[in-house]
């Protein structure tokens, strides 16, 4: 029974007066303000630190099963008729989980995909919202934790073994670069965008046989979210099936430091692949958390909203 609360905003350990991100392991260097002033009963403890507190909890929440479970073994014999037998219907507690009551959501720090509008996706690490559109869901059954979308279900990779998608969208945060301008950031991050896909995956397989060629789509200045970014799309070839598009789309957040957000979109060409529009309908539909009917996207102008 893990102790270990999920990825969310907490109070900073080493500074109390702001919110720091938790990403179920470990904390990351995203800070932001709090914005509520319930916080949850449990912070977590990284892992150099804090070894003796948890294990007295371990040792708690053990002692409490044994308890529950001697009640429960006791209350069974007890029922048991003059046969022998036990009586047919029991009655067994509900253990809570200790993760429970360290849920972000008691810190109010925004909607969850669960707790939320079903229609979008939260990327609470990034302050933005994506529009789940026909044709996609969230992602199921996946070693990817920074997608946010794909299209439904998986088919057998028509090069090395395994299992691919016609259609995927990642957002991250772009943490290891001092970059600034977000087109340096997507003309400089659409070959690796390219290759994640079509040439090597996560675990060092070549689910197409690589990337043979590429050509500019297209490239340009976009707002998302109300914020001024840029977008580069790319068409690779490959060295066995359809191919596909890849696109690298740059734009500051709007919470915490502000980093570049760098979302990137993978389609598969051919029949079976999402419809290209798909790319800028997604991007038109971005939003900051909390403001889902604020301006921004495809179309808006560029430039913070006011």
């Amino acid at each position: 029974m893990s102790m270990t609360p999920p990825p969310g905003w907490y109070r900073d350990p080493s500074y109390p007066l702001v919110e720091r991100w938790w990403d179920g392991t470990a904390w990351t260097d995203h800070r932001r303000q709090p914005e509520a002033t319930q916080q949850p009963l449990i912070q977590p403890q990284s892992p150099s630190g804090g070894g003796s507190g948890r294990a007295k909890a371990v040792a708690l929440v053990t002692a409490a099963v044994v308890l529950v479970a001697a009640i429960v073994t006791g209350a069974v014999l007890l029922r048991r008729d003059d046969s022998g037998e036990e009586a047919a219907t029991r009655t067994t507690p509900a253990v809570a989980s200790p993760t429970e009551t360290a849920d972000p959501s008691a810190s109010s720090a925004g909607p969850s995909p669960s707790a939320g509008d079903p229609s979008v996706v939260v990327d609470e690490l990034n302050g933005i919202t994506f529009p789940l559109i026909d044709g996609w869901e969230r992602p199921k059954y996946t070693a990817d934790h920074d997608m946010v979308m794909s299209t439904p279900g998986t088919y057998d990779c028509p090069g090395d073994p395994g299992l691919c998608r016609h259609g995927r969208v990642i957002s991250r945060t772009a943490t290891a670069t001092d970059e600034t301008s977000p087109k340096a950031l997507a003309e400089g991050d659409i070959e690796d965008a390219a290759d994640s896909t079509y040439d090597r995956d996560l675990v060092d397989s070549r689910p197409f046989r690589g990337v043979t060629s590429h050509r500019l789509v297209k490239a340009g200045s976009v707002a998302v979210a109300g914020r001024a970014g840029y977008f580069v799309r790319w068409k690779v070839k490959t060295g066995v099936g359809p191919g596909g598009y890849v696109e690298s789309l740059a734009f500051p957040s709007s919470v915490g430091s502000e980093s570049l957000v760098i979302v990137r979109f993978a389609f598969d060409a051919g029949a079976d692949g999402p419809p290209l529009s798909d790319m800028d309908r997604i991007t038109e539909g971005i939003r900051s958390v909390g403001d889902q009917d604020g301006d921004g996207g495809v179309g808006s102008s560029i430039g913070p909203s006011k």
